[in-house]
């Protein structure tokens, strides 16, 4: 199984410089089963920056795309109803208690204007079967409506492992924005509590994005015998960050003991666009 991993494309006003075209033709020169997307696809969080990604995720030749929202993705009260609308229509799951949601914003109460969704957290379980063998991706929103910083709602972390429970794989993935072991200036508040979910339910693989700095850390916890790996994405070509933090990842045989993840670096040097691949043994 091979896995093609973006994050942070942020179509907009700071969207990169080069030619999509080109970059579309070297995404697509890897042969992925799945193309995992961790977030802030838009600047702004406005409908055309949504349709700009969207079209471009179309444009990737893969069956399975996952996507994710992000920080950026979420300015704008019509969040939910552009991400389903250009990016994904997916089944969003609600928590089993409203009541006991913590998390800003995560509804919004009264009727304004041209909101079709007033749940505005975005989580989600899709299961994909390659070669006989099901992954269940397990969606998790850890970005908040109007804020930067990362929080994550208990009682939907408690409604997604009772879902989770409900489901038969072979194996489970994470895709979250935040990180979960790192952090920057604009953190996840309580990632402690997304780490104790990930043991609880035997998740050993997890991506997310947010920081456009490359990071593949391996975090294991002696006292309860349990060991993940995240995989932290740089940004997809974004104009606003040094051209060494524009990246992709591709995980060759992932999750065996041959995998292979490729960093394949974007570079525009003189108005030409340049590729510079790094291969890292996983073992």
């Amino acid at each position: 199984m091979n896995i093609l991993h973006i994050s942070d494309m942020h179509f907009g006003p700071r969207h990169w410089f080069g030619k999509s075209e080109l970059l579309l033709e070297k995404l697509n020169s890897y042969p992925a089963d799945i193309v995992l997307n961790t977030g802030d696809n838009t600047t702004d969080g406005l409908e055309n920056e949504f349709e700009a990604a969207g079209s471009f995720l179309n444009s990737i030749e893969c069956q399975n795309i996952v996507s994710i929202p992000g920080n950026h993705d979420k300015r704008n009260m019509r969040s939910a109803d552009y991400f389903r609308q250009y990016i994904d229509d997916v089944d969003v799951i609600r928590p089993l208690n409203r009541d006991n949601c913590r998390k800003s914003n995560i509804f919004l109460d009264g009727n304004p204007n041209g909101i079709k969704e007033h749940f505005t957290d975005i989580n989600f379980l899709k299961k994909i079967t390659i070669d006989g063998e099901s992954v269940l991706a397990v969606c998790l929103d850890t970005n908040t409506l109007y804020s930067d910083k990362g929080f994550v709602d208990a009682e939907m972390l408690r409604t997604l492992s009772h879902e989770i429970g409900k489901e038969s794989y072979d194996r489970i993935i994470l895709l979250n924005h935040h990180s979960i072991l790192d952090t920057d200036s604009d953190p996840l508040f309580n990632s402690r509590i997304v780490v104790e979910f990930v043991r609880e339910n035997n998740i050993e693989h997890v991506f997310c994005g947010h920081t456009h700095q490359l990071s593949l850390m391996r975090s294991t916890d002696l006292y309860h015998r349990h060991t993940f790996t995240q995989y932290k994405n740089g940004s997809l070509s974004s104009g606003n960050t040094p051209n060494d933090t524009n990246m992709f990842l591709y995980y060759k045989n992932f999750g065996t003991e041959t995998m292979a993840i490729y960093v394949v670096r974007v570079v525009v040097e003189d108005g030409c666009l340049k590729f510079k691949e790094e291969v890292i043994s996983a073992s």
